[in-house]
C-alpha cells in the first residue's frame, strides 16, 4: 500500500488543502501497514516483540482525523468493520445476554473470535468513554482484541491518559490505558483551523434564536423538504420498548428536544431512529448548564451518532453555534458536538 501517492492524488481529486502535518501522519499510518501486513515471515520473527496492532489518533476537533483515517480505512483491502463504539459496546452487550449462562471470560473470548472471523481490522472514530459499565469492561475485552491479533484503529479528543477522566471508579479503567500504551501507535495531528467551520460550512439550516420569526422560516423549510409527502407516524421497537415518531414524512423526522434528550432513552434508541431516517429536524435546543447535564450529555451521543450515519439536520436553538453554552463538566467534549453541528447543518440534502 503506497499511501504517500494516494494520498496525494486523493486530496488533489477532492480539491482538499495538503498539510505538511497530515502528510508526517500518512507516514506513520504507512508504518502501522507495513508492520502489521506488509512483512516478510523472516521480518515477523524479529519484529514480532516490537510490533503494536493498534493505532490511536488524537486531536482536536476538526483538524482532519476522520478524513485521514477514514482514507486509511477505504484503501485497506482485506476484511475489516468501522464501528461507532456506542454501536460496537451494545453489541457486545447483546451477545452478553444471548449467552449468559458462560461466565464472563467465556463470553469475551468467544465475542472477540466471532468478531476476528469477520475482520481483520476494526476502526473507532472519537472514541470516549462515559459509561461506567463500559468502563469497567474494556481492559478484558481489548486484551483480548490485542491478544488474538486483531488491528484497531481508534481517533479520539482526548489523549490516552484523559480517557474516562474524573469518571466514577476509574482506577479500575486505568489497566485498560496500559494497555492501550503497549498495544497501540500513538499519534497527534495539530492543525490550527476547524475544516467543519470553512466558509463551506455555513450552516445553513441552524436558526437561532427561538422566536416567532424563526419558527416561520423553519416551517418554511419543513413545507419544502416534505411536498407531497404524507405524515405517518413512526413506531419502533427497542428491546420490547415502543419509541414513537409523530412527526415522520417518508424518511423525515421532526422532533422537539425534549422528546429526544428529555426521557431516558440512549444510544441504542437514537442507532434505531438514524436506521429510519434520512434527514431530521430538532427544534428548541436549550441553553445548556449544570441543571440539565444529563440532557446534554444524551444530546452529545445523539449528534455522535448522526454524524456517524451522516444525516442532514436541521436546528433550531436558543443560541448561535458558536455561542452554545455547557455545563462545565462537558465543555470540552461539547467542542466536538458543536464542530460536528456545523457540519451536519451544512450538508447536502437531496430535496434542496
Amino acid at each position: 500500500m503506497n499511501l504517500n501517492k494516494s494520498f496525494l492524488n486523493y486530496c488533489k481529486k477532492n480539491n482538499l488543502e495538503i498539510n505538511p502535518n497530515q502528510l508526517d501522519l500518512i507516514e506513520e499510518l504507512n508504518l502501522f501497514y507495513n508492520q502489521n501486513f506488509n512483512k516478510s515471515l523472516l521480518k515477523k520473527i524479529f519484529t514480532k516483540q516490537n510490533s503494536k496492532t493498534g493505532f490511536y489518533l488524537q486531536g482536536d476537533v476538526g483538524v482532519g482525523k476522520t478524513m485521514i483515517l477514514n482514507f486509511f480505512y477505504n484503501n485497506f483491502d482485506k476484511t475489516k468493520k468501522r464501528f461507532h463504539f456506542n454501536e460496537f459496546m451494545i453489541s457486545f452487550h447483546d451477545f452478553v445476554f444471548k449467552n449468559k449462562e458462560n461466565n464472563q471470560e467465556n463470553i469475551i473470548d468467544k465475542f472477540v473470535k466471532k468478531l476476528k472471523s469477520k475482520s481483520k481490522l476494526i476502526y473507532f472514530d472519537e472514541f470516549q468513554v462515559t459509561n461506567i459499565v463500559d468502563a469497567m469492561i474494556l481492559g478484558n475485552l481489548f486484551k483480548k482484541i490485542f491478544d488474538e491479533n486483531i488491528k484497531v484503529l481508534f481517533t479520539s479528543n482526548a489523549k490516552l491518559n484523559d480517557l474516562y477522566k474524573d469518571g466514577l471508579q476509574r482506577d479500575q479503567f486505568l489497566p485498560f490505558i496500559k494497555i492501550m500504551k503497549e498495544q497501540c501507535f500513538q499519534a497527534k495531528l495539530i492543525i490550527e483551523e476547524d475544516y467543519r467551520k470553512s466558509s463551506k460550512n455555513k450552516n445553513e439550516r441552524y436558526f437561532f434564536p427561538l422566536n416567532e420569526t424563526i419558527n416561520f422560516k423553519l416551517n418554511k423549510f419543513f413545507r419544502k423538504i416534505t411536498k407531497n409527502l404524507s405524515k405517518k407516524e413512526m413506531t419502533l421497537i427497542i428491546k420490547g420498548r415502543k419509541f414513537f415518531i409523530k412527526n415522520y414524512f417518508n424518511g423525515i423526522a421532526r422532533f422537539d428536544f425534549k422528546e429526544l434528550c428529555s426521557k431516558n432513552i440512549g444510544a441504542e434508541d437514537y442507532i434505531k431512529i438514524a436506521e429510519v431516517c434520512n434527514f431530521i429536524v430538532i427544534e428548541n435546543i436549550p441553553i445548556f448548564n449544570i441543571d440539565n447535564s444529563n440532557q446534554q450529555q444524551r444530546f452529545i451521543t445523539l449528534i455522535d451518532i448522526l454524524y456517524e450515519k451522516n444525516i442532514p439536520l436541521m436546528i433550531s436553538s436558543q443560541l448561535q453555534l458558536d455561542l452554545l453554552s455547557s455545563s462545565e463538566d462537558l465543555r470540552k467534549i461539547f467542542k466536538r458536538t458543536i464542530s460536528r453541528l456545523y457540519e451536519l447543518t451544512s450538508i447536502k440534502y437531496n430535496k434542496l
